[in-house]
């Protein structure tokens, strides 16, 4: 019985052992700079990797891409110059019809004020060309 005791407590002792072994967390990273270091080398060793699969193009390919960079630069840039002078002209002719409108505006304004001053110069003639009732009476004695 004392060896089953003791063979049960040493099972225990070893469970325990083996409770703290796996609670008590290992610092299996290893320290910052060696972290960083296994993760440079590791950076450089995939961009190697990546190198070697990159396929160029050849000659061919590239003139053809420009061919078609160049033509698609030069359509967009015939559209972009066809709007441009259409909203110009659009703008100069507004600009052209507001200066007609303040102009006939102004010179209506003008020979309004024009008519109203001669009208004025008229009546102011007029009644100091006029004789008035006693002047023609004296004139008349």
């Amino acid at each position: 019985m004392a060896n089953k005791d003791n063979s049960e407590a040493a099972k225990k002792i070893a469970n325990a052992e083996k409770a703290k072994k796996s609670s008590k967390p290992k610092n299996k990273k290893g320290n910052i700079f060696a972290r960083m270091g296994k993760a440079i080398a590791r950076f450089f060793k995939d961009s190697k990797g990546d190198l070697k699969k990159i396929t160029w193009p050849g000659a061919k390919e590239v003139l053809k891409g420009t061919a078609v960079t160049i033509v698609s630069i030069a359509i967009i840039g015939a559209i972009v110059f066809v709007i441009d002078l259409g909203l110009t002209s659009g703008i100069k002719g507004l600009r052209k019809t507001a200066e007609n409108r303040t102009s006939t505006t102004t010179t209506t304004a003008v020979e309004e004020t024009t008519a109203a001053v001669e009208e004025t110069t008229l009546a102011v003639e007029e009644t100091t060309a006029a004789p008035t009732a006693a002047e023609t009476t004296t004139a008349a004695k």
